[in-house]
């Protein structure tokens, strides 16, 4: 899609408004989300778009799939937290069919991970549920473009994520019991090690989430993704 130039229009009256011009096939967008009036007011509203059209919609991942390879959609919105196979898993599944594909992630979830995730899998673009419809609009035009489109918040909490060292496996699963509000004694029957180790690790934690306490540690794991009360 090209666009014409704002422009004079010669008589110092004004200048001519810069509207789309479709000299190119629409772009195909395929709409996957488990909730019903999502989709819905999805369609409509890109429907309403001279240069977009849906083509295929999914309930589930597993649909999002299945759908995907059917109609080879130019660009797929895609939510993460979906029954049967989760937005994330969809990515990966996609790409290795087709891994040149162009998905956005349109989600109401905006914790690092799942930033992180989705990004890592292959994502092109990342949104919240509750974007203007323009900027919406405007992300699936960019990617299908062949652009990344990434706001400044979600670029943000995505500089945060990766700025950091990444807990282990361990950290992780000692970080959750202690959002679940298990003591140091607790964790350690629970691990089979001893307090003291519970301790080590919690000093590895906290350093790691730049905290200097447990509320804070639960509060940043929270909002992280890392962790889920």
């Amino acid at each position: 899609m090209s666009k014409l130039r704002s422009q004079s229009n010669g008589g110092g009256g004004g200048t001519i408004e810069t509207r789309p011009v479709r000299n190119s096939p629409a772009i195909r967008v395929a709409i996957a989300d488990d909730h019903s009036v999502v989709r819905e007011g999805l369609a409509a509203m890109i429907g309403r778009e001279s240069d977009m059209k849906i083509v295929a919609e999914a309930k589930n991942g597993k649909e999002a799939v299945q759908q995907w390879l059917r109609h080879q959609p130019d660009v797929l919105l895609l939510d993460l937290r979906m029954p049967e196979l989760d937005g994330v898993t969809a990515i990966q599944q996609i790409r290795a069919e087709s891994p040149g594909a162009r998905i956005v992630v349109l989600t109401t979830f905006d914790s690092d991970e799942n930033i992180y995730r989705g990004i890592s899998a292959g994502a092109k673009g990342f949104l919240l549920k509750d974007v203007p419809p323009e900027e919406l609009l405007r992300c699936i035009r960019s990617v299908h473009g062949g652009e990344s489109y990434f706001p400044s918040s979600i670029a943000a909490k995505l500089a945060e994520h990766v700025s950091g060292p990444e807990l282990t496996e361990r950290e992780l699963a000692i970080l959750q019991q202690v959002a679940s509000g298990m003591s140091n004694k607790e964790i350690g029957r629970h691990f089979f090690i001893s307090e003291g180790t519970v301790k080590s690790h919690l000093k590895n934690i906290f350093a790691k989430l730049n905290v200097l306490s447990r509320s804070e540690a639960t509060a940043a794991a929270v909002r992280r993704g890392l962790v889920h009360l």
